[in-house]
């Protein structure tokens, strides 16, 4: 495979901790403990999306309303989001695979509450533990990958992660709908969290065996005030976003939002004085001067908002608008799912030889296939099936592929192995408040258009919405650092 490296501006120099040590990785891993690492990245964003399909079913159980159920998808989404670059400093600190442990196990056990909660208030308090766990577990991974890969290995292990965080979040929504009409023993809509135990088990045991523990150099202290003001600032702009439209937007929403920029300028402040102290903050402003991570995030925040509001509305259209059933909505995905497979494992070639505009031309092909999508629900609505569906969906699937593996590349290509579980928790922390973002903003656009307009009118201003979306991204990707 061809390796892949980027030229972009050094890393100024940490000020606590040493410099990356040049050679050879202290730790090595292989085959199986990148499987493990992949495996344990698969199932928090596996599980932002398995529940859009199972929505429905837990209304019925468990007499939900709209409200609650916003909170099992929302409340799991900002717990996620919160602290998952603290769970980066700890394993950075405590070690990532103890911690990778620890967040596994602790994943499983709440899957587990899931699965068995008697009414919809213990469903969101497992819920809401599940994306802690998530938090806990998912830095690890990508900390991991760069303190014991390098050269082509590392390069060949990041694009089979973005692969698997792309398919992941289209297999959540294809395996909740065969689960939720399997109704395995009964379980039903229960079954989509069950299915979680066993994987886990697995994942355990072959973690044990095979996945080596990394640390940093010079373990850093938690940043409390950091902390505290990153939390504030997700919390006051995702829960009034999610939570919004269900509760009729009451006064404490406004506020929320209000705090929103106080509470980010105030969290910016404390991080820049802590890092001219020599202290080590919770995300090290000078991470963000690395133009690999600057420009990777500022792309990555608008095409992860566009996905999540794109893979919820359609959805609720497969299922609601053209009278899909479970399986069959997610058999609708399948294209997508193998385009993008496809296009993840031919994009370090395709870098090798065009560089980033392979993220541009990925752009491009998602566009042209969202755009037939629309013409293809306008025109065709309400006598669709899986084969007019298709080429829309695979041809987005593919620019998607082109996309998002290399971003994920560039955005760590120039973090230190000493700052990996921090860097690793910076990236996935604004792509998980992006995919809660987009649910909320877009999910609530189509929702609130739905009763004046009908959901065909409603699914087609939501695509152009993300068309928007889609062309901004294309436009930012022409300023990414050259790859080779």
């Amino acid at each position: 495979m061809t390796e892949t490296t980027v030229r972009t501006t050094p890393v100024p120099p940490a000020p606590a901790g040493p410099a990356p040590a040049a050679g050879k990785p202290a730790a090595h891993l292989g085959g199986t403990g990148l499987f493990t690492v992949l495996l344990g990245a698969a199932l928090p964003l596996i599980d932002f999306f398995i529940v859009n399909v199972a929505l429905s079913a837990i209304e019925h159980d468990l007499a939900a309303g709209p409200a609650l159920l916003e909170l099992v998808v929302g409340g799991y989404g900002v717990a996620y989001a919160v602290l998952l670059v603290l769970g980066g400093r700890v394993g950075d600190s405590l070690g990532r695979r103890r911690l990778f442990l620890v967040g596994m196990a602790a994943f499983g056990v709440t899957s587990l509450a899931c699965g068995l909660a008697p009414d919809a208030w213990t469903l969101v308090a497992a819920r809401v533990a599940q994306g802690a766990a998530s938090a806990l577990m998912l830095p690890q991974v990508l900390a991991t990958i760069q303190a014991t890969t390098e050269g082509p290995r590392r390069a060949r292990a990041m694009s089979l992660y973005g692969a698997t965080a792309g398919l992941s979040m289209v297999a959540g929504q294809i395996l909740g709908g065969v689960l939720v009409a399997a109704d395995l023993a009964g379980t039903g809509w229960r079954a989509v969290f069950l299915v979680n135990v066993p994987v886990v088990i697995l994942g355990l045991v072959l973690a044990v065996r095979s996945v080596p523990e990394t640390r940093a150099g010079r373990p850093a202290g938690v940043d409390v005030p950091g902390t505290l003001l990153l939390a504030l600032s997700l919390v006051s702009l995702l829960l009034p976003l999610t939570e919004g439209r269900a509760a009729g937007w009451p006064l404490w929403t406004w506020v929320s939002l209000a705090v929103f920029p106080v509470a980010t300028v105030a969290f910016y402040v404390t991080e820049r004085r802590a890092d001219r102290r020599g202290r080590t903050p919770l995300v090290p402003p000078s991470l963000l001067r690395l133009t690999s991570m600057r420009r990777g995030l500022v792309l990555l925040v608008p095409f992860s908002v566009g996905f999540s509001g794109f893979m919820f509305v359609l959805a609720v259209v497969l299922q609601q608008g053209l009278r899909m059933g479970p399986v069959t909505a997610g058999l609708a995905l399948v294209p997508m799912a193998l385009a993008f497979f496809a296009a993840s494992l031919a994009g370090p070639r395709l870098v090798g030889r065009h560089g980033s505009r392979v993220v541009t031309a990925g752009g491009v092909l998602q566009a042209a296939g969202i755009a037939i999508l629309l013409v293809t629900l306008r025109y065709g609505w309400p006598d669709l099936g899986l084969a007019e569906l298709a080429p829309g969906v695979a041809l987005a699937g593919l620019g998607q592929g082109l996309q998002l593996p290399v971003l994920m590349r560039l955005i760590l290509s120039d973090v230190p192995a000493d700052r990996a579980g921090v860097g690793g928790g910076v990236m996935i922390t604004a792509q998980q408040s992006s995919l809660a973002l987009g649910v909320a903003t877009l999910g609530s656009l189509f929702l609130a258009l739905v009763p004046a307009a009908g959901m065909r009118a409603a699914v087609c201003v939501t695509l152009l919405v993300q068309l928007v979306l889609i062309a901004l991204t294309a436009l930012l990707s022409l300023r990414l650092p050259g790859m080779r």
